[in-house]
């Protein structure tokens, strides 16, 4: 088993130093071995066999590079890199290159680093076309520190704004030889998953994982235990994923957000009867891991 989850990995280089430094960025920018990642609308470009992300050099991206429309993304691979939104309203560029995909289907395909550049591109630019103003003065905002901030325009607010990040609890909740998982009723038929939800304000992680279970299927949780993270850019979202142990088993929908939710033994699940969740989430890797003996 692979120590990080699909998009998740530390395979770009930040190098936040750079971010404020205007002279090291025009320069990057124009070097030859510099890349940029094109995100088309919320896609991103894929192609060759087998399927690898397609990065640009700046002749090739030229033609989309507008004032506010590049963000600095870090280091990879030991070369610049700069992802590029591309607004969704033209028409796909680069179709001689490849092919715009959804990030779901390129976390299937792509090597991880590739995987986790293009969640990072994807990211920063669904958050900057939705941070276009200020939430402290409601004035316009810009780009700041190499498109990783942005700033309000007013100079009397000035206000530096950074890229949301939803922190949300997932759960694996084990009894014995039997897991808890739940279903919504806008999922394919008979596909189950684990128990997920967002922190709140005020709340610790752990508490977070309580309080979710509980409102959601009634049970009861002790000991709680951290097993590993993933970023989940749809569009900002940080899944946090833990393992606790049952401490009752009477289910019942208390917030009506779960169509269904049952325990599973690790033979029902090994059976194929029961869908799980898509491999490259972290719902998946709880529940693999759980089925091959990881214990609350």
């Amino acid at each position: 088993m692979e120590d990080h989850n699909v998009f998740a990995g530390a395979f770009v280089d930040r190098s936040g130093e750079r971010r404020k430094d205007p002279d090291w960025l025009a320069e990057a920018m124009s070097a030859k071995d510099t890349r940029f990642v094109p995100v088309w609308g919320d896609h991103c470009l894929v192609g060759g066999d087998p399927a690898g992300a397609v990065l640009l050099d700046r002749q090739q991206i030229e033609p989309f590079i507008d004032d506010d429309n590049v963000i600095f993304l870090g280091l990879f691979r030991n070369q610049p890199a700069f992802a590029v939104a591309i607004d969704r309203e033209r028409d796909a560029p680069f179709e001689e290159l490849g092919e715009f995909k959804d990030l779901r289907f390129l976390g299937t395909v792509l090597p991880p680093d590739e995987a986790n550049l293009a969640a990072h591109a994807r990211a920063i630019v669904l958050w900057h076309r939705t941070t276009l103003f200020c939430g402290k003065c409601g004035s316009a905002s810009q780009p700041y520190a190499g498109g990783n901030t942005r700033r309000c325009c007013n100079p009397d607010c000035n206000q530096e704004i950074f890229p949301r990040t939803d922190p949300a609890i997932i759960v694996l909740v084990a009894d014995g030889d039997r897991c808890l998982l739940g279903r919504q009723s806008s999922w394919p038929e008979g596909r189950y998953s684990t128990i997920a939800g967002f922190v709140e304000p005020g709340e610790s992680l752990e508490d977070a994982v309580r309080r979710e279970v509980y409102e959601e299927t009634n049970i009861r949780v002790g000991k709680v235990r951290y097993h590993s993270s993933q970023p989940w850019p749809f569009p900002s979202a940080l899944m946090l994923g833990f393992v606790a142990e049952a401490m009752s088993d009477d289910i019942h929908l208390n917030d009506g957000e779960l169509e269904d939710a049952q325990w599973f033994t690790r033979e029902q699940l090994q059976s194929g009867e029961t869908g799980l969740p898509f491999r490259i989430s972290i719902a998946r890797r709880l529940v693999d891991d759980w089925i091959n003996g990881d214990q609350a």
